[in-house]
Parts: structure tokens; sequence; C-alpha cells
């Protein structure tokens, strides 16, 4: 890092200071979650709204993630959104090498086949319309076709690099 001329703070390189801008931007937590020889899932902070009409939402995730060969060719996927209950959950499908739907896990096959997580605010089954390349990540395009917004609780947010609750 390198003072900026006049600024009085150092220069970051781009990576850093996207890294760390975006620890700054509070995010809500969902799980996506979809099925091919076995379930896959994984924690995300990037889900968006694309559009109402038709229903569409976008998520990122890495190349490298091992949900990825699975997303790369399902037709369907699950997106859940996290409850501030729901650290542990959150916590288990961030992270790598984890038995993500072992016995601590409880879900359900929902519409298309998709696991569906228990105990959630919301969740939605969405058609992947597009799978859009985004440096080492893919942005993925889905359409609701089935869902329930009908969860108890407040949403679980993720600040600084640790999983919160929603302060009034």
């Amino acid at each position: 890092m390198t003072a900026s001329p006049g600024l009085g703070t150092p220069r970051l390189s781009a990576p850093e200071l996207f890294r760390s801008v975006f620890r700054r931007h509070a995010a809500g937590v969902a799980v996506i979650t979809a099925h091919g020889a076995h379930p896959v899932g994984f924690t995300a902070t990037s889900l968006a709204s694309v559009a109402a009409e038709p229903p569409l939402l976008s998520f990122g995730v890495g190349k490298g993630s091992s949900s990825w060969p699975v997303i790369a060719e399902a037709e369907h996927v699950g997106v859940h959104v996290l409850g501030e209950h729901q650290r542990e959950l959150a916590a288990t499908f961030a992270r790598s090498g984890a038995d993500r739907f072992g016995p601590g896990t409880g879900w359900h096959t929902g519409p298309q086949g998709v696991p569906v997580l228990d105990g959630v605010l919301a969740w939605l089954v969405c058609r992947v319309v597009a799978r859009i390349p985004a440096g080492d990540h893919r942005v993925v395009i889905g359409e609701v076709v089935a869902g329930d917004p009908a969860g108890a609780g407040r949403p679980l947010l993720y600040h600084q690099g640790r999983f919160n609750a929603l302060r009034d």
C-alpha cells in the first residue's frame, strides 16, 4: 500500500479495494441448493432481484466451488433466505468440506427434485435460464417457478466477515 497523493489514505490494489468496500456492505444471507448425483449447496450473499416480469433473480457462484459442477448442469436450483437463528446453517454451507446435508441439516425434496431447507424465512425453486461468465465466477439467472415466503423471523445478514442479526 502507498499513500494516495493529497488524500492521506493508503492506496489499495483494485482487489484489496473491492474486498475492503464490500466488507462494509451488509448483505442478506441465502443458501443455494441443487441436486445432481447428490445434493449440493453453498452460502451466498450475492442474491439479487433482477426482474418482476418474468420473476428473475441472480446469484454468483465460484467456478472453483465444489457445488459448481452440479449448478453448471442443473435445470433448477433452490434459493433459501436464512433467518438470524440460522448462523450455524450458514456457516455449514460456507465451510469447505462440510457435510452440508448431514444429520444436522433439516431438508426435504421439493419441487423439481430440488433440496429445500427446513426452517428458512422463505424459499424459491428457480429454473436456470442463464449462466453468465464473470471473472472467476458465474452469475446464474433463475426464473421463479415455486416457493414459500411464510417462514417466521428476522433475516440473517453478513457484514465485516461475520453473520449478524438485523437491529432496529
